[in-house]
């Protein structure tokens, strides 16, 4: 049985190729644009923090974890800065939904359109932004019941410490599992239920159910995926990270010279007019090496992406987006592949 994850590496690598070359500097820039949003192997992290303590009215006597009365106003202020920081977070992977479909958009039709195809798609981005919610709070929920024994002390509730490490050591394999689990339901409705929902024009749950049933028929041409993907997208990472530091040391040359200047005007001259050159220089620079950064993506999030396209159209011919891309890759091989038992 052939193994399209091995198969579909070199037609990826091609498809890719023809998309990006001749290089276009309009279609790399909307590109880059999309790739800070849209995820490299379609696996969403979401970053979630943690803050306790909280005073009690006063210490106990006895061993215990210290509690501090910040008090009311300075509560407000971390609730506001908290809320801030969600709401932002919130509205990044609300753009980051909706791109995944402008992404995968833009390599089926080999046409980059941000525009065009945010507003045929931002319904279905609605609702995988908020599939994407539901199980990020499912993280949030699982991260906090492990945190809890180590927790629950500093709002008064006492717990012993062998009672808090015995409650830690059970959670955890539990933990690695839940993480296990989203992280494939995540990056395979990603890279695999948004083509199926854009074929078929409905919604998450409805994509997960058309998509099932060749999910359990071909589990190994899916978890062959799973493992080759993985692999890719630790190679894909370490080559971004490695275009992006040289991009950065590159531009340390004209933006250090701003900077030696934003010193000397702070030292020379004005302290407010010196540290405002250094700000603004400071997000100048941090700009360009996000710039350097977008565009060192474009070509791996499209070989990555090509490559699960061509992988979920081999298993599946129903499910084909790049009919094009394959029969021109393949010569004059048809553009489906055939589904195989597995």
């Amino acid at each position: 049985m052939a193994l399209y994850a091995l198969d579909d590496l070199d037609d990826a690598l091609d498809a890719t190729r023809s998309f990006l070359t001749p290089v276009d500097r309009t279609t790399w820039a909307k590109l880059a644009l999309v790739a800070l949003f849209v995820g490299g192997t379609g696996t969403n992290v979401f970053s979630w923090s943690f803050g306790g303590g909280g005073g009690n009215g006063g210490p106990t006597p006895g061993a215990g974890p210290p509690t501090v009365d910040l008090g009311p106003q300075i509560w407000l202020l971390i609730a506001g800065v908290v809320g801030v920081l969600a709401l932002l977070g919130l509205g990044f992977v609300l753009v980051a939904s909706i791109m995944e479909f402008v992404f995968v958009e833009s390599l089926r039709n080999e046409t980059v359109t941000i525009r065009r195809y945010w507003s045929r798609r931002w319904r279905q981005g609605l609702r995988l932004f908020g599939f994407r919610v539901v199980v990020g709070l499912l993280v949030l929920a699982s991260v906090a019941l492990l945190a809890a024994p180590f927790l629950l002390p500093f709002i008064g509730i006492p717990i012993g410490g062998g009672a808090a490490i015995a409650a830690f050591l059970v959670l955890i394999p539990l933990f690695l599992v839940l993480a296990v689990v989203v992280g494939l339901v995540n990056g395979f409705t990603t890279v695999f239920v948004v083509p199926v929902m854009i074929l078929e024009d409905c919604g998450v749950l409805a994509g997960w159910r058309r998509l099932w049933p060749t999910l359990t028929a071909h589990w190994k041409q899916y978890l062959a995926y799973a493992v080759a993907g993985f692999f890719l997208s630790i190679v894909g990472g370490v080559v971004v990270g490695i275009v992006t530091a040289i991009g950065a040391l590159v531009l340390l040359l004209p933006f250090g010279i701003l900077f030696v200047l934003g010193g000397a005007t702070f030292l020379f001259l004005s302290e407010l007019a010196g540290i405002a050159i250094l700000v603004v220089v400071g997000i100048a620079y941090a700009l360009a090496v996000i710039a350097v950064a977008a565009l060192a993506q474009v070509p791996v999030k499209s070989y990555l992406r090509y490559y699960a396209l061509f992988v979920l159209g081999d298993v599946e011919s129903e499910f084909d987006l790049v009919t094009e891309q394959r029969a021109r890759v393949r010569g004059d091989e048809t553009g489906n592949g055939a589904s195989e038992g597995a």
